[in-house]
């Protein structure tokens, strides 16, 4: 009788231990990564972005910085700091990135980067969720007639350097056996110019590029996207590889938008589920003393923040891309996967 009732003492006092331990571990304050406390400290977030791509990162006339990829900056310093309006943003060309994320000169790239295995392990840098998924694609004039990829055999090509587009272009080419002379361009600018311009028959770059371009031209229906599609372009956010806390916030700013939107939670009706006794949404609102930003030493409300000032994933895509926009792009891959797209949230549990 005495040994079982010292071995039910012993369990019993394992139990505890081990749930003191776990309750003590939930509870001990997170420690910020440098790039997090920098943040703080400064009062803002250094992003950057693209110099100017219609629809992603341009400056209006107001003279402000708005677009898709810029509201995930501005989701992110909502987060940490409260304050969307709060970031500094550094316009990058293609050629700076890696050394922009090897600097320190970015606390965030939120700037159409497709994620690669060689740009996750030689830049020092670590891939968000993909905001965008993209392909390349060829624009052709509407004059020229051109309807299909090989009818650009031994065409002229305009490209920009330093981007995934130039071996894609080769490598699209070559296994059709077709011919091409590429015109290569130090930024995405010149590129443009240069197909405006005649210098070649067709210019490359992702669709979504493609298709902000057209929308500037001065006769948008005098260039025509073909469908063909040369490549998988899955753009994201980078962050340093150095601050693995910073990066886990920035993730879960992504999959926040992502999850508000499968729940029907908007920047117009968010008040409406702070009440809400559904588990799942006090989980990822931090309601009912669940936690969700003290995971990460942030506000533990910071998602009702991020929607509250920037939106859920739906809102930023529509805002600049959707039917309201001159774009009026299809949400496609980028749809919810509730609604054949791509766009998953881990669970916030």
């Amino acid at each position: 009788m005495k040994k079982r009732f010292a071995l039910l003492f012993l369990v019993l006092m394992i139990v505890l231990t081990a749930t003191g331990a776990v309750l003590a571990q939930d509870s001990a304050p997170v420690a910020l990564g440098e790039i997090t406390q920098r943040i703080i400290d400064r009062g803002e977030l250094v992003c950057g972005v693209n110099t100017g791509l219609a629809g992603f990162a341009a400056v209006n006339d107001a003279g402000e910085y708005e677009g898709f990829d810029v509201d995930f900056c501005r989701a992110v310093a909502a987060a940490i700091l409260g304050d969307a309006n709060a970031v500094s943003y550094r316009p990058l060309q293609a050629s700076e990135r890696q050394a922009a994320i090897q600097s320190g000169e970015v606390d965030l790239m939120s700037r159409n980067t497709t994620m690669t295995v060689s740009r996750d392990t030689t830049w020092g840098a670590s891939f968000a969720p993909v905001t965008f998924y993209d392909g390349q694609g060829l624009m052709v004039s509407t004059e020229s007639g051109i309807t299909q990829i090989e009818e650009l055999d031994g065409a002229s090509i305009c490209v920009q350097s330093g981007t995934t587009t130039e071996l894609n272009l080769a490598d699209s080419f070559d296994q059709r056996g077709l011919s091409y002379t590429p015109q290569v361009f130090a930024d995405a600018a010149s590129t443009w110019e240069g197909y405006l311009s005649g210098r070649c028959d067709a210019f490359t770059t992702d669709k979504s590029g493609l298709l902000a371009y057209k929308s500037t031209a001065e006769d948008p229906g005098a260039h025509t996207i073909l469908e063909v599609t040369l490549s998988k372009e899955p753009l994201a956010p980078v962050t340093p590889q150095s601050d693995a806390q910073f990066a886990d916030i920035v993730r879960w700013v992504i999959y926040s938008t992502i999850q508000a939107e499968e729940f029907g939670i908007t920047s117009e009706n968010i008040d409406e589920f702070l009440t809400s006794d559904v588990p799942e949404i006090q989980r990822l609102l931090g309601t009912n003393d669940n936690s969700a930003g003290a995971y990460f030493g942030i506000p533990n409300d910071f998602v009702v923040t991020v929607i509250r000032q920037v939106g859920n994933y739906g809102e930023i895509f529509d805002r600049h891309l959707g039917p309201d926009t001159v774009f009026n792009l299809d949400r496609g891959l980028n749809a919810l996967w509730t609604e054949g797209g791509l766009q998953y949230a881990p669970p916030f549990r």
